[in-house]
């Protein structure tokens, strides 16, 4: 059985799942219940439940269970998309083409590929009252969204109002996806940033797939998250950190702050954010997110600054090719290193 770990805390006693609803299929739950596995559990100040951090003389242990710090940074992996002047995906360019900087110093690239690799995928769509119009449309959106993307993809979905709900753990079975899709309740208020951070945090324990993306739907701005919009961006990244979507349905529940927070989600680790007026308009966004998870390339390097502290590091990448008068790349903005990772 799959151990699933979030941030989130049930009063003062660990917890260690996103919760599942009372009858839920599909999920994959903590190998040793408690008494309280069918009611949502709550988080404190954004505080990791794991023992402490191994001493260096320890034996080693294993970190399928335990979190443990990383001592320096290995390998920084960027994902990035590239598009010319007039906003089209160019999907052919040479390792020789990009450079990457770090703080403003340029770094020696160590890996590189443009292949369509399989992505671990978190599915995080908003459950509150609001939604209850528009999650048919928004379903059948994110359904053609995985029937687009690379059939090894693995996959879960959450469910979040004032807690996030793990209703599909990872798969890449459509079926099961759907059937997580339509466990609806829509009502409750909108914790937003809460659901974010338990997503992150499950997504980086698949250590099966290097690649992580998370896509979030909501039409309302956060207004019952423990955590806050600085733990919520500061978790997303963290080394290695996932590329976030987002659709914000804009609505009279979609305040500027929570356009505001959407676009520094995307912004900050080299997504995108769309703000469609109308459910119509999500399928059309769906295809194109599917279309730029398909066409990044990888890039990997080891960053020159030897520092071994956790002082956030800045990233930009350019690419020249000839025949282009300008390229765009679009990639995370840079990340925490030292961090804690499982």
């Amino acid at each position: 059985m799959l151990a699933l770990t979030t941030l989130r805390v049930h009063a003062q006693t660990p917890s260690n799942t996103i919760p599942a609803p009372p009858g839920a299929t599909g999920v994959a739950h903590p190998p040793t219940p408690t008494p309280a596995t069918s009611a949502p559990a709550t988080q404190s100040g954004g505080s990791v439940a794991a023992p402490p951090p191994q001493a260096q003389d320890q034996a080693p242990v294993d970190d399928s269970t335990t979190f443990v710090f990383k001592k320096e940074v290995q390998e920084v992996m960027l994902h990035a998309t590239v598009v010319d002047e007039q906003r089209r995906l160019v999907t052919n360019l040479p390792k020789t083409a990009f450079t990457v900087y770090e703080d403003g110093v340029a770094q020696v690239t160590t890996s590189f590929h443009r292949d369509d690799v399989p992505v671990a995928m978190g599915i995080v769509i908003d459950n509150s009252g609001s939604m209850r119009a528009k999650r048919d449309k928004v379903n059948q959106a994110v359904l053609n969204l995985i029937r687009a993307s690379n059939p090894n993809d693995e996959i879960f979905v959450v469910n979040f109002s004032h807690d996030p709900y793990l209703d599909q753990d990872f798969t890449s079975d459509i079926n099961l996806l759907e059937q997580a899709l339509h466990k609806l309740s829509s009502a409750g208020s909108t914790a937003l940033y809460d659901a974010i951070i338990a997503s992150a945090v499950h997504l980086k324990n698949n250590n099966r797939i290097d690649r992580k993306v998370l896509l979030v739907v909501t039409d309302g701005r956060d207004n019952a998250s423990q955590e806050t919009l600085q733990q919520a961006t500061r978790r997303l990244q963290q080394e290695n950190g996932p590329t976030l979507y987002a659709i914000g349905l804009l609505s009279d529940e979609m305040q500027q702050s929570g356009v505001n927070a959407l676009q520094s989600f995307a912004d900050s680790t080299g997504g995108v954010a769309f703000f469609p007026r109308s459910p119509d308009e999500v399928d059309e966004i769906t295809k194109t997110v599917a279309k730029d998870i398909r066409s990044q390339y990888t890039i990997g390097y080891k960053p020159s600054n030897p520092r071994q502290n956790s002082n956030y590091r800045a990233i930009r990448v350019t690419a020249q090719a000839p025949g282009y008068r300008q390229l765009t790349v679009r990639t995370r903005s840079g990340y925490y290193p030292g961090e804690l990772v499982h």
